[in-house]
């Protein structure tokens, strides 16, 4: 049986005293949040409705208000909203709530999601690469009087993502990764299309989160160790709660001595305990999320959160009947892999490859 595990109880030592204390302020804060969204949820009194909504936004706001503070001390952890103009929070917040709705059908939320990291994108690589810009010259299907051509100009990230390898967690990474792979290709100035590593890696959610357990099967995963060494290495995952599958991929990595040059970790909701656990126990890793939830709960899925990403994104697996790589993306349809075609054919190269 070739895999590598991490026990929770290993995680927890990166944490410091500080960060400890953190965690347990914020879960007193959220206490707040909870009562109020039991009186929600069962209240039938139009006073005591209007209270707990009251209640419940002056305690979000007074969470938020503590998140940033904490993370202003924080300069690997990227919070957008936190990092962003005002005028770009809204439409972060409504693409937030909708991905939270349980209405919101599977169909949409991959719509969502996809909006989601376009953001990230722009954010983690198009804004730092301003004030650099290139042109891009753009036929247009114009022809009257002669042929037209557009001129357009866009960041010029090419200085940072031509060293990148796109890292995937299966299997809830798999689309945010084709996402940003894109998102490359799209930017860059010779269509560049990031190789991929695919890990098998998931925690045994049958324990706690306290003893919980980080599973990655090298077996049914695909990569090649030197391919890895000295590259920027990009993860996506929809969400990022205890970080336990990322430290436990970094650390088979370092183990067999291969040392990344940069590490980014790039979600839609993070939790605190999970963003800091990243930042103490991978050193120059860096976090960036589009939205940050204060607390776990003992089953270590986010609150508020939005339940499980990878089953509301690709369905859920049969218990004893688990999706390859290849099912994965058949199911995704022909709508979604003739868009993310070339990053499809680079998949595959990489499953099917001797």
């Amino acid at each position: 049986m070739n895999k590598v595990i991490l026990h929770a109880t290993d995680l927890d030592g990166y944490l410091l005293d500080s960060d400890k204390e953190k965690i347990a302020h914020v879960n007193e804060l959220y206490k707040k949040s909870l009562s109020q969204c039991a009186v929600l949820e069962n209240a039938t009194d139009l006073m005591q409705l209007e209270n707990a909504r009251k209640g419940l936004v002056d305690s979000a706001s007074e969470i938020g208000k503590y998140l940033k503070e904490v993370f202003e001390q924080e300069p690997n952890i990227h919070v957008y909203s936190f990092e962003t103009p005002k005028q770009q929070h809204g439409q972060a917040s409504r693409l937030i709530a909708k991905l939270r709705d349980p209405s919101t059908e599977h169909e949409e939320f991959l719509y969502y999601i996809q909006r989601a990291y376009e953001m990230l994108f722009s954010h983690v690589y198009a804004d730092a690469a301003l004030p650099s810009k290139r042109s891009i010259i753009t036929k247009t299907p114009v022809t009257s009087p002669v042929r037209n051509y557009a001129v357009h100009r866009i960041p010029d990230v090419d200085s940072l993502i031509k060293n990148s390898v796109m890292c995937v967690m299966l299997r809830g990474a798999l689309l945010p990764s084709m996402i940003l792979s894109k998102e490359i290709q799209e930017y860059s100035s010779d269509d560049f299309v990031p190789p991929f590593a695919l890990f098998k890696i998931k925690r045994d959610d049958s324990k706690k989160e306290a003893n919980m357990d980080y599973i990655l099967d090298l077996d049914k995963s695909y990569f090649k160790l030197e391919e890895l060494d000295g590259k920027d290495l990009i993860f996506a995952d929809p969400m990022n709660a205890t970080g336990g599958s990322l430290v436990t991929i970094v650390k088979y990595l370092r183990d067999n001595k291969i040392e990344p040059k940069s590490v980014k970790f790039i979600n839609v909701i993070s939790a605190l305990k999970g963003s800091l656990r990243i930042c103490r126990a991978i050193e120059g890793a860096e976090v960036y999320t589009l939205w940050m939830d204060p607390v776990l709960n003992d089953a270590a899925y986010i609150l508020p959160g939005l339940g499980d990403a990878g089953d509301r994104l690709n369905g859920k697996d049969g218990e004893n009947n688990p999706r390859n790589i290849i099912q994965l993306l058949a199911d995704y349809g022909s709508s979604i892999t003739n868009l993310y075609r070339s990053q499809v054919m680079e998949i595959e190269r990489t499953v099917l490859q001797p």
